[in-house]
């Protein structure tokens, strides 16, 4: 009865939705792509970011993240996939063409590495605003070290349009507050789901030896230098990546926004030992922002943020509270190796539908605390796991096949890109919610088998196997190139974002301390109901 109800409750939205097409076709997607850059052999660069690519304090689509050699290629919002293709497409042809010595790593898990130490930070030039970007990842690398911090990413971002909530029957007064329940509505099933799509698209079941700095764990050995888990579809996910004891022990709470709002202030408010024995500053210069459990917001690590563009020296805490939320962040997904932009329009696609379904679907809360004990353990079971045979998980309480929860997932998504495509008028969101489920009949057929079967054919290394592809992917791009006006646009880009960046670092008149501190005094707690 309760399955019924489930599917009762979806597909009566989903009318709902076909009656009224133009909803859909407003919804707006982006990308946030990461890749290191490398020379030749694949090894880590130690050049500061490219002139030709701008500043990247400042340029609007392609800045750096960790380590001065973490681009991060960043499109605008598009209304269908293949626009956002087409971008995310043209910005990695503007740094193959930009970059003739150097690579883009198109992997999730990092090249060859320099000793911790040696690894560069970001740099963002003089000014308040450079700065303290720079001394946010100077305390990233005191708590969680530089390696780790290598690792990269695909991050998909999501809107649907204001008149999409009223599809949903929420109870709030105001349209802000329907929308913000509404997307803490989708992320508790994306919470919930989550494990499908590291199934479907994990792509980093191994990685370099050297990476792990002696710390094998329990990954088993494939080649003299390549570790794997044998069924793994995403060690990036794993505890592998990115954690610490002191972020292990946040639970936020996915209920309410308010109350997701106040841990995270806790979070960002509360000293946590260690750190503070660390200090601020050492030999006269800042090495953290703070002693607190996180520096910033965006230290906090899931594999999903509600998310609220922010102004000048405002906070993400404080943007949430007072406008709402704007729109969703996926950040689990691993860059796909196989596609020269790290992402195919398949995989877009069947994330469209898959949010859509989150968003549709029935999402009771969860219990006391807010947090989900039993879908952080599925989700922490198919990283590692994903394609051992008979795999179970757990679903209310119960241990079922993942095989045959996938299959159920999989005809309540069809009806969703069903929906997508019929109100786009695009033909291609049937096909890639239909390629998925030979992936669920043969672990075989997923990416992260296919990956390392392809390592065992070759019998090389894992980095043998990332920087080929690199190398492919990078001749690809330049052999495409740019026409004569995306190469002056991005000319244009480039050359406005170095002025601009020298604009901000002449405008400063406050000093770093007195700028920090006003970053921290403009942090409001958020009010509890």
């Amino acid at each position: 009865m309760f399955k019924g109800l489930l599917v009762s409750i979806l597909s009566t939205r989903l009318e709902r939705l076909l009656a009224r097409p133009g909803v859909l076709r407003q919804s707006l997607r982006g990308i946030e792509k990461e890749g290191l850059r490398v020379d030749q052999a694949g090894v880590l660069s130690t050049k500061a970011h490219p002139l030709a690519l701008g500043s990247a304090l400042t340029h609007p689509r392609i800045t750096t993240d960790y380590s001065e050699a973490l681009l991060e290629l960043i499109t605008g919002t598009h209304t269908t996939v293949d626009a956002l293709m087409a971008e995310i497409d043209q910005i990695h042809r503007v740094v193959a063409t930009t970059m003739p010595d150097e690579l883009m790593w198109n992997h999730s898990m990092p090249a060859q590495l320099p000793a911790d130490a040696d690894i560069p930070i970001a740099w963002y030039g003089t000014s308040n605003t450079g700065m303290i970007k720079h001394v946010y990842r100077r305390g990233l690398a005191e708590r969680y070290g530089k390696t780790m911090q290598c690792i990269a990413g695909l991050h998909y971002n999501f809107s649907f349009d204001e008149a999409f909530w009223d599809f949903l029957d929420l109870q709030q007064e105001s349209a802000q507050d329907r929308r913000s329940a509404g997307y803490i509505s989708l992320i508790r099933n994306f919470t919930r789901y989550n494990w499908l799509l590291m199934y479907l698209f994990g792509c980093s079941p191994a990685v370099s030896k050297e990476f792990l700095r002696g710390n094998v764990g329990s990954l088993e050995s494939l080649t003299a230098d390549t570790m794997y888990l044998p069924y793994a579809t995403s060690l990036r996910m794993s505890d592998l990546g990115y954690q610490n004891k002191a972020q292990s022990g946040l639970k936020l709470c996915y209920n309410d926004l308010n109350m997701f709002l106040q841990r995270l202030y806790d979070a960002v408010t509360t000293p946590w030992p260690a750190y503070q024995e660390i200090g601020t500053h050492r030999n006269g210069e800042w090495i953290q922002l703070n002693t607190n459990v996180l520096q910033i917001e965006n230290e906090f690590y899931s594999s999903i943020r509600p998310k609220r563009t922010t102004g000048p020296c405002e906070r993400p805490i404080t943007a949430l509270a007072e406008r709402g939320v704007q729109y969703i962040e996926v950040r689990c997904l691993d860059i796909d190796p196989t596609q020269p932009s790290g992402i195919s329009a398949q995989t877009a696609r069947f994330v469209d539908a898959f949010l859509l379904f989150c968003a549709l679907e029935d999402s009771p809360e969860f219990t006391d605390s807010g947090w989900c004990p039993e879908s952080a353990a599925n989700f922490a079971k198919v990283v590692k796991q994903g394609r051992q045979p008979g795999l179970l998980l757990q679903r209310d309480g119960q241990e079922t096949p993942l095989a045959d929860w996938a299959d159920h997932l999989l005809d309540q998504i069809a009806q969703c890109a069903q929906t997508f495509g019929q109100s786009l008028g695009d033909d291609m969101y049937v096909p890639a919610v239909t390629a998925q489920r030979a992936k669920v009949r043969d672990p075989k057929q997923t990416p992260s088998a296919q990956f390392l079967e392809q390592l065992k054919q070759s019998g090389g290394s894992f980095h043998d196997q990332a920087l080929n592809l690199s190398k492919t992917h990078a001749q690809q791009l330049r052999t495409t190139g740019l026409t004569a006006q995306e190469l002056a646009t991005s000319q244009a880009q480039a050359t406005q974002s170095l002025l601009d960046q020298e604009e901000i670092e002449a405008s400063d008149r406050e000093t770093f301390e007195e700028y920090v501190a006003r970053f921290h005094s403009a942090l409001k707690a958020p009010k509890t109901s």
